[in-house]
């Protein structure tokens, strides 16, 4: 199950995730187009937002941005998926092309067998439907689950599931982490570590050490929300635009992280070869094969 996550690390070392692909132009973020463009850009792993229509088709969109990016203000889980399939997005729609919302299961099922991991959003409250929707592609390596270490009930729904998916918890604290690295009925390959202060256990190369030690590989985030709360003490996309690529993401590095999530993959996949060169050695975390 874990294999093709390691193979990626031997080759790349330090992975990057594209936040719900890439976006700009004529291509709207949570498509196949703009998963394509994230692997362009030098993406190893896609997050993609899930919603699901009222009578439960699966879409790839973030509930919540309708006005933005539909320019409709209801939320597509109040939409049929019949009544879904006629929106369209603003700005990149246009005639002989449209730009419509994307159901989930085909737009994985066109990636299967190919080089590239999905990391799976906003879905948890979904399982176990959600789940077993995903086993029926055939490609859970390629596909790791997403939800907060702390939400008890998703948790339940992944451990009772036959299929051990890969998961990667949000963790906010040291108790979030203990909390399911050790749970011999998850598939943990991983933990994304989240902050909004500097002073804080993860900004120490001993901590990310240890979870190597223990089999997962730390995920972090640099992404700048709409929020405009840090997920990862500061170092986020804007200050590597703004100031200087290394002002962000060098103290990501020098802190032996494993993955970085951002809305501009080329630019942390240049800053990648800069540090690491194009084939470095590496012995870093190695996730266990428990299925």
């Amino acid at each position: 199950m874990n294999a093709h996550i390691n193979s990626l690390f031997e080759r790349q070392q330090v992975l990057i995730s594209a936040h719900r692909g890439s976006g700009g132009g004529s291509i709207a973020v949570n498509t196949t187009l703009g998963v394509k463009a994230a692997v362009l850009h030098g993406a190893d792993i896609v997050e993609i937002d899930v919603t699901a229509s009222r009578d439960g088709e699966f879409f790839c969109f973030h509930d919540g941005c309708e006005q933005e990016l539909l320019g409709i203000e209801p939320n597509l889980q109040t939409f049929t998926a019949e009544e879904i399939d006629r929106q369209s997005y603003i700005w990149v729609d246009r005639p002989g092309r449209p730009a419509k919302v994307e159901h989930l299961l085909p737009m994985l099922a066109g990636f299967k067998g190919r080089d590239v991991l999905f990391n799976i959003d906003r879905s948890w409250w979904r399982w176990p439907n959600m789940l077993k929707a995903l086993d029926g592609l055939i490609m859970a390596h390629q596909i790791l689950m997403k939800c907060p270490s702390w939400e008890e009930a998703a948790l339940d729904r992944l451990r009772q599931f036959r299929v051990k998916f890969p998961f990667v918890p949000i963790c906010a604290n040291p108790e979030d982490v203990e909390r399911v690295i050790n749970d011999p009925r998850l598939n943990t390959v991983g933990v994304e570590l989240i902050t909004n202060v500097r002073d804080h256990p993860w900004f120490s190369p001993e901590t990310v050490e240890e979870c190597h030690r223990r089999g997962v590989f730390v995920f972090v985030n640099t992404v700048t929300l709409n929020t405009g709360i840090p997920l990862f003490g500061g170092l986020d996309d804007e200050l590597a635009i703004n100031d200087c690529p290394d002002a962000a993401y060098g103290p990501v590095f020098d802190l032996g992280v494993d993955a970085v999530q951002t809305d501009w993959p080329a630019l942390v996949r240049d800053y990648r070869t800069k540090r690491l060169g194009p084939s470095p050695d590496w012995s870093g975390a190695r996730v266990a094969a428990r299925s």
